[in-house]
């Protein structure tokens, strides 16, 4: 069965350009423009949840969601990476509890290894 991972950023092209990566490899990907809820993203049944930092919804950030969907579930092991251009990504990761973070621009084959590490 494949993994399934969540990708949510407010540009288009960089969410079809991770959607066009994941499948190639085999992922089934859900794409999302929005903020979403930490119990939303509870019943995608999710493998692996990568955020952009800055989204155009002014009420939650990447950052947000991730905290929220952390704190709300601890129980769930579901690992989150921050994809952003945001400064200091290493502190917004470390403050809301992501698993990890990855840099825009970023490397097709740093992400790819980086996802297949996390949800091996």
């Amino acid at each position: 069965m494949a993994k399934r991972i969540l990708v949510i950023d407010d540009n288009e092209d960089i969410l079809e350009l991770v959607r066009m990566i994941f499948q190639e490899e085999g992922y089934d990907v859900i794409i999302s423009n929005t903020s979403e809820t930490a119990e939303h993203i509870l019943f995608l049944g999710l493998d692996l949840i990568v955020l952009d930092v800055r989204l155009e919804n002014p009420y939650k950030t990447g950052a947000d969601i991730c905290r929220e969907f952390k704190t709300q579930h601890p129980e769930v092991k579901t690992p989150v990476i921050l994809l952003s251009a945001e400064p200091d990504l290493h502190l917004v990761a470390s403050s809301c509890g992501a698993d990890g973070y990855l840099s825009k621009p970023f490397d097709v084959d740093a992400l790819l290894n980086y996802v297949a590490a996390l949800v091996a």
